[in-house]
Order: structure tokens, then C-alpha cells, then sequence
């Protein structure tokens, strides 16, 4: 197969590519390297220093382009799209900030779109969606579609001959305007796929922790690893603060209730989707991640590592800049991975562990004012 990977130069799009790179196929990334400029922008940095692009360049060939230009689509077989802006709280800071991120993700995927029905429309579109499209719904939230279930209990309640939700897409309740971008670009593709004909994998993935995979055995291999308020996801935000010895910043009560997977698992299910395409015309979502915990949950695991790693840690509720349910019902289904082969086979506490002996050797590069929350939801 002929793989381009959009958004190759980030968290996961390089370990994605070195990952398919390690297949045989032939692999192409595009990034247009905005991603390093806007973390030094707010006053961030990788704690892990990453390879200059060219260096990455003579690994797994990435070109310097953007969603607005794209090259040539002819011949690829799978278009991999993770070249968006990636932060929720980076799209509530300002007007400015929230149009860069609603003007990339929206516009970069209809480009994308037309480009494909142009250019390669036998090509599977694989795109990372996000679980915090759906909000936190008081009910199960399905992979794609209404689930039967839910049909079946109208139809018993109502006695309708035809339930009128039957074959919609599950409605979402988006929680920032990232991830209202986000559903805008769900509609978009599935859309496309049933107007055009087009074939799609979205993959609504939790949060992203961690910084090991099995391709990322050398210093030039690493991936980058955020921690400041905008573009640190919260695990590997706590492991920096642990590391720093400053308390773990829990938004709220921390009783929100998300999904997670390591970094690892995300190339794992990535791939695995690249490698069992859909039918012609097919739209179809997986729920990305391997398991559900509180905030608090995740909070106490990284203390209680970090305490038997000497670094004594403690956790500190802080005011929440959020708007969201102190408390929410989470009960998301990932069948369709799992019946693809993916089986989380990983400890939290390891996984945890390994984050916090790759970070301790760089925690003098780490700029601790960045950290705490200034932007708010309100």
C-alpha cells in the first residue's frame, strides 16, 4: 500500500509512520510544522527534545506542505488525516485562536474531501475524530449509528411500525469549539462518503498518554511530549507535574469520566484500521480507547507511582476553566477494534512508570509557568 500521512511531524503521526514505515509500505508524510511553533508561542517546549524535520526527513520522507495545498492524492491508497489544530483549550482562548482552529480543521477536511473525489476516490480515508465529540451523554454512547437497543425500546414505548431514529448518526454534544470542528468534519466525511461514494474510518480516539512505542528505539525517533495547559493531555500533564515535585492539578472535583489509551494502543488501532479498509461508500466509526477512568483516578495512579519512585507528589483541586458535569454517566462501546484483534495488553502503573523515567533526565527544560490554567470556558 501507498500510505500519506497528514500531520506526520506530530505526537502521533510520526510514531504512526514509523510504524507503517516498519510494514513495508510505502510510506509520505505532509506537515506544515505548525504545531512546534504554536507550543513555543505559548511559552511551551517538547520535554523530550525531537528530531529537526529533516532529520525525521531522512527517516520516513515527510514534505512541507498544508491542508490548503496538498499534493497530488494520485496513487495512494490510504490518506491518513491528522493534520488539525489538536487542543480544545487552545480553541477557547480568543476569538483569533478559536478561527485558526475552526478555519484549519474545517476548511483543511473539505479540501481533503474534494481533492480525494478528484483525485483518488478508491482511496480509504482513515481520520482521527475525537470521544469528546459526543459530550457526556446520560446514556450509552454507540459507535456510529443509533443502537438497535435504543430503537428496539421506542418501538416497544410508542408502537411505532418504524422508529424515525433508524440509521441516523448518534447526535453529539460537543464540549469546546475544537471539538465542534470536530463533528463539523464527522458530518463532512460521512457526507462524502454517501454522496460521492468515498470510503472512511472515524476513529473518535480518547486521550493520548505516554511517549514509548516499539519503533521509537533511538533519540532521533522520539515523538515531541506536551505538558502546558494547551497542548498537554491530562496523564502526561500530572507525570510533569510529578516529576516537578509541584502538585496535580485536578480540574474541579475530578469525578469527569473519560477514555484513555497509551500512545502505543492509538498506533495499534490506527493501524489496524489501515489494514481492514471498509466497502465502497462505507462510513463507519470506532471508539478509540482502553479504558474509562475519573480524573482523580488517573490522578492517584501517577501519585502513587511517582511516591515509589521517590518524587512525592500530591494532588490539588483547582478551580475548574471547564464548562462540564462535575460528575457524567460514560458507558461508550469499542466493539468493532477489539473484533478487529485489538486487545489492550498493558499495565497503567507501567505505562506511567516509563513516562516518568523518560522525563526526569530533560524536567530542567520544563517551563512549570506554562502549566497552570489561565484560559477559561466562561
Amino acid at each position: 500500500m501507498k500510505i500519506l500521512v497528514l500531520g506526520a511531524d506530530g505526537y502521533i503521526g510520526w510514531p504512526l509512520s514509523l510504524r507503517l514505515s516498519s510494514l513495508g509500505y510505502d510510506v509520505r508524510g505532509l506537515d506544515n510544522f505548525v504545531r512546534r511553533q504554536r507550543v513555543q508561542d505559548v511559552g511551551g517546549n517538547s520535554v523530550i527534545p525531537i528530531a529537526d524535520f529533516r532529520i525525521r526527513s531522512n527517516i520516513v520522507e515527510i514534505m512541507t506542505g498544508n491542508m490548503k495545498y496538498l499534493p497530488s492524492l494520485q496513487g495512494y491508497d490510504v490518506i491518513v488525516h491528522l493534520a488539525e489544530q489538536p487542543s480544545a483549550p487552545f480553541s477557547m482562548r480568543d476569538v483569533g485562536s478559536c478561527w485558526e482552529t475552526v478555519n484549519q480543521n474545517v476548511l483543511g477536511t473539505i479540501n481533503l474531501l474534494w481533492r480525494m473525489r478528484e483525485q483518488c476516490p478508491d482511496a480509504h480515508l482513515v481520520k482521527l475524530g475525537s470521544m469528546g465529540e459526543y459530550g457526556t451523554p446520560d446514556c450509552v454512547i454507540p459507535e456510529g449509528i443509533i443502537p438497535e437497543e435504543c430503537i428496539a425500546y421506542y418501538m416497544d414505548v410508542g408502537n411505532y411500525n418504524k422508529c424515525v431514529m433508524k440509521g441516523l448518526q448518534f447526535p453529539k454534544q460537543p464540549g469546546s469549539f475544537y471539538h465542534l470542528s470536530k463533528v463539523f468534519d464527522s458530518q463532512a466525511i460521512e457526507f462524502a462518503c454517501r454522496a460521492w461514494g468515498l470510503r472512511s474510518t472515524d476513529t473518535m480516539q480518547g486521550i493520548v498518554f505516554g511517549t514509548r512505542t516499539s519503533d521509537i528505539d533511538h533519540a532521533d525517533k522520539a515523538t515531541r511530549f506536551d505538558y502546558d495547559q494547551y497542548f498537554g493531555t491530562v496523564i502526561n500533564r500530572f507525570c510533569v507535574q510529578a516529576v516537578l515535585g509541584i502538585p496535580l492539578t485536578v480540574y474541579g472535583g475530578g469525578y469527569q469520566k473519560r477514555g484513555f489509551l497509551p500512545l502505543k494502543d492509538s498506533i495499534e488501532c490506527l493501524t489496524l484500521a489501515i489494514q481492514n479498509p471498509p466497502d465502497t461508500g462505507e462510513y463507519r466509526v470506532f471508539n478509540q480507547f482502553a479504558m474509562t477512568q475519573t480524573v482523580n483516578q488517573v490522578a492517584f495512579s501517577v501519585g502513587s507511582v511517582a511516591n515509589k519512585m521517590g518524587l512525592k507528589p500530591h494532588i490539588e483541586n483547582v478551580g475548574n476553566p471547564r464548562v462540564e458535569n462535575e460528575k457524567n454517566y460514560y458507558e461508550p462501546k469499542h466493539d468493532r477494534l477489539k473484533a478487529l484483534g485489538y486487545e489492550p495488553r498493558w499495565s497503567l502503573s507501567k505505562e506511567i512508570q516509563g513516562v516518568l523515567e523518560d522525563l526526569i533526565p530533560h524536567k530542567y527544560h520544563i517551563n512549570r509557568k506554562v502549566i497552570y490554567p489561565t484560559t477559561t470556558w466562561r
